[in-house]
């Protein structure tokens, strides 16, 4: 059978049967997003972010690097996926039609595509900076739908993406679990001798088995000299004595990530003393981030007060700049929602119900780095742990 039949014999049996919300958590989407189409007068949104097409219609596949889209307008939605992907369009997305193409024939989607935005109207919203629009998916369309604006909706969803719902942090909370089985089973893990690598498959191991789904990001484990550098990972080397071992991992429940880093040093004996003064000054920072972040104050004035926690250190140790970055459900390659960012210059303010990951790792160049970090909740009064991180510098194995 073609993957058409495929489709139509899925539906008597599975239809829906993998959506990870429920059909009143997707109207609260939806009708969120009908309200930004209409105050940008847009007739029609062309979505091919994967994140955003899961947040929308909870379409969820591991095999992201094959075009999809999503045409949303406030009377129709309409995925269109490739053959391979018709089983899972019906088992997990809520739309009311789905747009299939063959697999091996990227070439054929523009046609049926075009065909069906020209069906939603004049004013076609379509982020330009967004993850997998193919530019020439969009020259497509262009040149077959000529009389068309085409509007950059960059960034239309985000606003809805960062307050979180009751299922989402609920879905967050799950992760955190998962994701602390994940961290407790490396610092057993970490000893003189071991590997990298045993490191971060003894985490794999504990979140997987405690029910993570596949993760936006595998675990990251590095130590030494090697930690100094950013997005470094395990490649096999043995643990060192004395050697900072960093661990961020972050399991996936329902594609949403609680996100931890924890930093354990490897042998018997205590910290050094350089290694703990800069554990301290990750503590500082994060209780400085955690009392700015109340609603009406805006990310940058958190970042402002957490560079100002660290300016001892501010000569000795690089830091991204990047204080905290929103959550959510994701996809491989990352686990980052990418709708908000606590860094210099962000004027967005802080709501409640807003979850970020509080990324706060300090490197010397060439000696090691140090990291710890919290998935946080922002609340009334501040923000408020969705993970339980262990906040002491140790030693192990």
């Amino acid at each position: 059978m073609d993957f058409r039949a495929y489709e139509m014999r899925l539906r008597d049996v599975l239809q829906r049967r993998e959506s990870a919300f429920t059909d009143g958590e997707y109207q609260r989407r939806c009708q969120a997003l009908d309200r930004r189409l209409d105050e940008r007068g847009l007739d029609a949104l062309l979505v091919t972010n994967p994140a955003e097409i899961y947040y929308l219609t909870g379409y969820n596949t591991f095999e992201v690097s094959v075009h999809a889209a999503l045409v949303y307008s406030p009377s129709q939605s309409v995925l269109q996926v490739p053959s391979i992907e018709t089983g899972t369009a019906v088992a997990c997305a809520r739309v009311d039609h789905i747009l299939g193409y063959r697999w091996e024939a990227p070439g054929e989607v523009v046609e049926p595509l075009a065909d069906c935005l020209a069906a939603q109207g004049r004013r076609i919203g379509v982020d330009r900076w967004g993850a997998g629009l193919r530019s020439g998916l969009l020259a497509g369309l262009e040149q077959q739908l000529p009389d068309r604006e085409w509007v950059d909706a960059s960034g239309l969803l985000d606003p809805i993406r960062r307050v979180k719902s009751g299922e989402e942090l609920e879905c967050l909370e799950q992760a955190a679990r998962l994701t602390e089985a994940g961290v407790e089973a490396a610092r057993r893990t970490v000893a003189v001798g071991r590997t990298d690598s045993q490191v971060a498959a003894a985490a794999a191991e504990a979140m997987y088995g405690h029910g993570s789904e596949f993760m936006s990001m595998q675990p990251i484990v590095v130590a030494g000299p090697r930690s100094s550098v950013i997005h470094t990972n395990h490649r096999r080397f043995p643990i060192q004595a004395g050697e900072p071992v960093f661990i961020e991992l972050g399991a996936a429940f329902q594609r949403y990530t609680s996100p931890i880093m924890h930093t354990i040093v490897a042998g018997s004996g205590a910290p050094d003393p350089r290694m703990q003064a800069m554990f301290e000054a990750c503590r500082r920072v994060y209780d400085t981030l955690v009392a700015a972040m109340k609603p009406g104050a805006t990310f940058d004035s958190a970042a402002q007060a957490a560079e100002s926690a660290w300016q001892d250190e501010s000569e000795e140790a690089f830091f991204s700049g990047v204080y905290g970055y929103t959550i959510g459900g994701q996809f491989p390659p990352s686990w980052v929602e990418g709708s908000g960012f606590i860094a210099r210059g962000q004027p967005t303010e802080f709501e409640e119900n807003m979850v970020f990951h509080l990324p706060l790792c300090f490197r010397i160049p060439g000696l090691w780095g140090m990291g710890f970090s919290e998935t946080v909740r922002v609340t009334r009064q501040c923000a408020v742990p969705v993970t339980r991180n262990r906040w002491q510098l140790e030693s192990g194995g």
